[in-house]
């Protein structure tokens, strides 16, 4: 069963599992009808998503009443573009501008956002300088919409991290001037404060919603208001 979890994940999730394991971890651990990618010496089950986190809710809504639970998420906080042949030599690389920040995760968050009150979960998100390898460009379709090679992404170093335990540790990604005094705050004001596109600040709301960070403040207009609880 653990070979199964190896095939298939992928340069990233075995480079991130790599350097996280401890002496006394154990890998690719069948728990019932689960595969946990690591099993602290001291009985915390650890899970590296690369991707969205929906697929890890019933493995959550299984094991996470009666074990302590850490979700490992990778964010690229820089990234070189790296083409290669089919042979594997590089025939370009470029410096994204993309810049990956810890609130990336709410994009993730939305899929169970209230379970990060719960006593064992834990998210920890991880700052990473990647290379994201790509084959050579592959001109347009037919239809006239570029092909792109979604590629695959490879750790080069982590640069931090930051460790979400609580709907305290949530709050605090927030700036400190948005919401001073209970002044209630839209979408488009928290954007604006965290210097992220909106859809993201949508996401942000959402979760701290569903968190009891925020709460419903009513509409300035058609803008629905948001204001900070406590």
């Amino acid at each position: 069963m653990s070979g199964i979890g190896v095939l298939r994940e992928g340069p990233l999730h075995a480079a991130v599992k790599d350097l996280l394991a401890r002496p006394g971890d154990t890998a690719e651990v069948p728990f019932g009808r689960y595969v946990i990618d690591l099993v602290r010496a001291d009985g915390e089950l650890v899970e590296i998503q690369t991707g969205g986190f929906s697929p890890l809710g019933p493995k959550l809504d299984a094991l996470l009443d009666g074990h302590r639970m850490r979700i490992v998420h990778p964010v690229a906080a820089e990234r070189r573009i790296v083409r290669v042949d089919e042979h594997g030599e590089v025939l370009s690389s470029r410096r994204s501008p993309l810049r990956g920040v810890a609130l990336d995760v709410f994009d993730r968050l939305v899929s169970f956002p209230s379970l990060l009150a719960h006593p064992n979960l834990t998210v920890e998100v991880l700052l990473c300088r990647e290379d994201h390898i790509r084959a050579p460009e592959a001109g347009r379709s037919r239809s006239g919409r570029r092909r792109r090679d979604p590629g695959e992404r490879r750790l080069v170093d982590v640069l931090g991290s930051e460790v979400l335990a609580s709907p305290v540790d949530a709050a605090a990604l927030l700036p400190d001037v948005l919401g001073v005094g209970g002044e209630p705050f839209t979408t488009r004001e928290l954007a604006g404060a965290l210097g992220c596109r909106m859809l993201l600040a949508q996401r942000v709301a959402y979760c701290l919603r569903a968190m009891d960070v925020l709460a419903d403040a009513g509409k300035r207009g058609r803008a629905p208001l948001h204001r900070r609880v406590g």
